[in-house]
């Protein structure tokens, strides 16, 4: 019996479909240029979501500038109700605006159960700025 049941726990082991992981994409079509290191005030850019944890309810979207990470850009906390896309005016937040030449820009997405708790899973999702 152990035997048989080692073999079966095995064979479940190797068949099990790989866990997919959560994904967002993004671009920056129709967002007004800026290079003066003063942000304007935008709606959010539309968003792909692929493979959102079961559970969720809200995707929080935090911006942030990885060449430099204390410049808080915002983002937003939209609710899900199982659509592929985030369209543009779901929020507000700054735009990318980086002084004097390009900045890796890096959007994160937390797929949440509630509100403000009941983090399931994040994604990211990077781009230059100007691209």
């Amino acid at each position: 019996m152990n035997r048989l049941s080692l073999c079966l726990a095995a064979t479940l082991a190797l068949t099990a479909a790989p866990a997919l992981a959560f994904d967002i994409a993004f671009d920056w079509a129709g967002l007004k240029s800026c290079t003066s290191g003063n942000p304007n005030t935008v709606a959010n850019p539309r968003f792909v979501v692929k493979d959102v944890p079961a559970g969720t309810k809200y995707i929080r979207f935090k911006l942030t500038d990885r060449d430099a990470p204390g410049y808080n850009h915002g983002g937003g906390l939209v609710a899900w109700n199982s659509q592929k896309t985030i369209d543009p005016g779901a929020f507000k937040y700054k735009s990318p605006c980086p002084p004097g030449g390009r900045h890796t820009y890096e959007w994160t997405a937390t797929a949440q159960s509630g509100k403000s708790s009941g983090k399931l899973g994040v994604a990211k999702a990077r781009r230059k700025y100007p691209e």
